[in-house]
C-alpha cells in the first residue's frame, strides 16, 4: 500500500487486461477509495483511463514489472498463462483469483473433472482424442454431441454441435499430441440461467439472485434479473451450486456459474467465469452492490456488500455491433430523451458487426414494461 498526501493508505489494485470489464471497475474503485491500475494489451483500449502500463499479459517480465507497483492482482479476462500466474504467487504477489482456482475457468476439461469430484450436477462428458472416440460418444448420446476446444472459447467460439466424429477432424489436427477435445451430451434445456457468487480470500460469500440469460448466435443478448418464474426451490439449488463451486475451488472475487434448466427440471452447470461477467451487468443499476464494486471489495478482502435487488425486475440488453454510420456518442441524446429511465453503459469501442460495444439496464416493477424499455433504448444504438 502507499500513503497519499492527506489521506489514508490506499489499496492498489492491478487489473490485467484493458477491456470493458476493467473499464467498469474504475468508477467503483474511485468511490471505494481504491487505486486501480490497468495493464492493457494495447493503447486506447476500453480501460485506457486507468491504463498505467501497456504490455503482453503472456510476458512474465512485463507482468512482473506491473505487479511491483500494486498490492493485489486481478483480471479482466482469464487468459493469463498458468506459468505467469504461478511465478507471481512465488514472488509473493497477492493474486485473486489465484492460479489454483483460475485453472477451472481456463480449461474446460480440468473444470469438468473438478466438478465431478465435487459432485456438482453437469452434463455427461468425456475427453476425446480423435474422431473415433468422439463418434463413440455421439453413438452413446442419441446421435449428437457438443464438442468444445478446452481453452480459449467464448461467445460461441470454440463450440460445435456435431452428428459425426469427422465433423471435428480439423480441430483434432490442431490438438497437441496427448491432449483432447471436450465432448458433452446435447442437453435438452428450457432456458439458460446464471448464478453469481462473490467470495473473499477470508472465505465470506455473498450470492446474487439467479438470473435468466438469453443467447442469440452464441452471444448473450439479454439478462432478466431475477429469473422469471423461478421457484424458491430453483433459486435455492442454483445458489447452493454456486456456493459449493466457489468454496470447492477456492474462488476469490466474482464467480459466474452458467447453468442449464433442463426439460426434466434439473439444473446443470455449463461453464464458469472467474471475474465480473456479462450475466451480472444488470447489478450495476439493479442491485445494492454491483458486481464491479463487489469484485473489488472481494479481491481487496474488504467486507462484501449486499447483493439484494433494488427493484422487482432489472433487464440488461447488450448493444451488439453499434450504429452502421456515425459513433455511439451520437446515439446517446435520442435514447436519453425517449427513455430517461434507461441506464446506458458503453465501452469505448468502435462499432463492428457482432461486437459487444455497450449495454442498457432498466429496472422497474412491471417486467413487460422493463423489457420493452430496455430493448427500445438499445435500438437507438443499433
Amino acid at each position: 500500500m502507499r500513503r497519499t498526501k492527506g489521506a489514508r493508505m490506499s489499496v492498489r489494485v492491478g487489473v490485467i487486461g484493458g477491456g470493458q470489464l476493467a473499464r467498469m471497475m474504475i468508477a467503483p474503485a474511485v468511490e471505494l477509495g481504491l487505486d486501480v491500475r490497468v495493464l492493457a494489451e494495447d493503447e486506447g483500449m476500453s480501460a485506457a483511463l486507468a491504463a498505467t502500463a501497456v504490455g503482453d499479459y503472456r510476458d512474465l517480465d512485463a507482468v512482473r514489472a506491473f505487479a511491483r507497483d500494486v498490492d493485489v492482482i486481478t483480471f479482466d479476462h482469464e487468459h493469463v498463462p498458468q506459468s505467469v500466474l504461478r511465478a507471481l504467487v512465488a514472488d509473493g504477489v497477492q493474486v485473486h483469483p489465484g492460479p489454483d482456482a483460475l485453472q477451472y475457468a481456463q480449461d474446460k476439461l480440468v473444470m469438468r473433472a473438478r466438478l465431478a469430484e465435487l459432485g456438482v450436477p453437469q452434463p455427461d462428458w468425456a475427453a476425446v482424442h480423435d474422431a473415433r472416440e468422439l463418434q463413440a460418444f455421439i453413438n452413446d448420446h442419441g446421435g449428437r454431441a457438443v464438442v468444445k476446444t478446452p481453452r480459449g472459447g467464448y461467445d460461441g467460439k470454440g463450440v460445435r454441435v456435431v452428428r459425426a466424429g469427422l465433423e471435428a477432424a480439423d480441430w483434432f489436427e490442431q490438438v497437441p499430441e496427448g491432449e483432447a477435445l471436450l465432448a458433452e451430451e446435447m442437453v435438452s434445456f428450457t432456458r439458460e440461467l446464471a448464478q453469481q457468487i462473490a467470495r473473499r480470500p477470508s472465505g465470506d460469500v455473498v450470492a446474487y439472485p439467479v438470473v435468466e440469460t438469453v443467447q442469440r448466435g452464441g452471444v448473450c443478448a439479454e439478462v432478466i434479473a431475477p429469473a422469471p418464474n423461478a421457484t424458491e426451490r430453483l433459486a435455492e439449488v442454483a445458489e447452493q451450486i454456486g456456493r459449493q463451486i466457489a468454496e470447492g475451488i477456492g474462488a476469490t472475487g466474482m464467480l459466474a456459474v452458467e447453468l442449464f434448466e433442463t426439460d426434466d427440471e434439473r439444473i446443470l452447470v455449463n461453464e464458469l467465469a472467474m471475474r465480473p461477467h456479462n450475466s451480472g451487468h444488470w447489478s450495476q443499476d439493479g442491485a445494492v452492490t454491483g458486481q464491479f464494486e463487489q469484485h473489488l471489495r472481494a479481491v481487496a478482502d474488504l467486507p462484501l456488500g449486499s447483493a439484494a435487488p433494488r427493484a422487482p425486475w432489472t433487464v440488461m440488453v447488450n448493444i451488439l455491433g453499434g450504429p452502421a454510420e456515425g459513433t455511439l456518442t451520437s446515439c446517446f441524446a435520442p435514447a436519453m430523451q425517449q427513455h430517461p429511465e434507461a441506464k446506458i453503459h458503453t465501452y469505448g469501442k468502435a462499432p463492428r458487426p457482432g461486437r459487444k460495444v455497450g449495454h442498457i439496464n432498466v429496472a422497474g416493477a412491471d417486467l413487460d414494461d422493463v423489457v420493452y424499455t430496455a430493448r427500445a433504448a438499445a435500438v437507438h444504438f443499433e
